[in-house]
């Protein structure tokens, strides 16, 4: 049985300024699938509108696994098969309905005086309407009998599989020209997003993130070691649920000041015959990582 949770929360440097959280997260346990997706709105001028597209983005990729799990023993029959072919045709619907949301809201609210007033004409005419509402996407995706994922910009996916070892198993996509920021609001988006796709273990947790969670680390090391941390602290999901919002927001304060999304789905029986096992890898971690500070501290010498 799946359970989950998600929360985005509003960056230092937004409440400073009086900007809007431009994050946006989701989880939803279904009977034979879970996904936990963010998404995060570009903060540059012309995105003004990002904290709807990156809610939209959330929105489409949810409404887009729903479509193809309608027939859930047909779906997993023939995504072992054919799931690269498959992956592109969800990510083709994600867009699809992301555009679909997009262009319904822009026609229901078109740009205001106030937002136009701070482009110069020429400014404003060079400007895509979709790229009003750009933002990134992660999503992480449990069947049955299978684990996938889906990314477009940045952010993090990270899974713990069966040997509770945490990793990060999404490809870096490098088909974003230089200086192109990979977005949901391009218009060749459907082939800048990254994927992965396993059979092969069954996974305990998965959790996507968006970049100012990543950001606010030191290291990858220390960012997997975090998600190894809260897997363990799953079984007990409610207490859990305010810690993670005061760390969240601690480390928003303390650290790159961005909004901070995380979205998480677990598999409740496979994470209670793990926790010994999980428990195990968290010690193990701590161990690691003075081994490494010592080293560092070594070499300084």
């Amino acid at each position: 049985m799946f359970n989950g949770f998600s929360q985005s929360v509003m960056g230092a440097s937004h409440e400073k300024t009086g900007l809007v959280c431009q994050d946006s997260s989701a989880f939803k346990v279904a009977d034979n699938y879970a996904i936990a997706v963010v998404a995060d709105g570009h903060g540059s001028k012309k995105h003004f509108r990002s904290h709807i597209g990156s809610k939209y983005a959330v929105e489409s990729t949810i409404e887009a696994i729903d479509r193809f799990y309608e027939d859930a023993d047909e779906f997993e029959a023939n995504f072992p098969k054919n799931h690269k072919m498959i992956l592109r045709n969800i990510e083709k619907q994600i867009i699809a309905n992301w555009n679909t949301k997009v262009s319904k809201h822009l026609e229901e609210n078109p740009v205001t005086p106030e937002e136009r007033s701070k482009f110069t004409d020429e400014e404003f005419e060079k400007i895509q309407p979709e790229s009003y509402y750009g933002s990134t996407l992660i999503a992480a995706i449990a069947g049955r009998e299978f684990t996938f994922g889906v990314q477009i910009g940045d952010g993090t996916l990270v899974a713990l599989f069966d040997d509770g070892k945490a990793v990060m198993p999404m490809e870096y996509n490098e088909s974003a020209p230089a200086n192109v920021t990979a977005s949901i609001c391009n218009s060749n988006a459907a082939t800048m997003f990254s994927s992965f796709y396993t059979d092969k273990k069954k996974v305990i947790a998965m959790f996507a993130s968006t970049d100012g969670l990543y950001t606010s680390f030191g290291s990858e090391y220390d960012f997997l070691d975090y998600h190894t941390i809260i897997t363990s602290q799953l079984t007990n999901l409610e207490k859990f649920k305010q810690v993670i919002v005061n760390n969240l927001t601690k480390r928003s304060r303390f650290g790159t000041e961005d909004d901070i999304s995380l979205a998480c789905v677990f598999d409740e029986d496979l994470l209670n015959d793990s926790i010994s096992l999980i428990r195990q890898r968290v010690e193990e971690n701590k161990q690691e990582a003075a081994d490494r500070k010592a080293e560092t501290l070594r070499k300084q010498v």
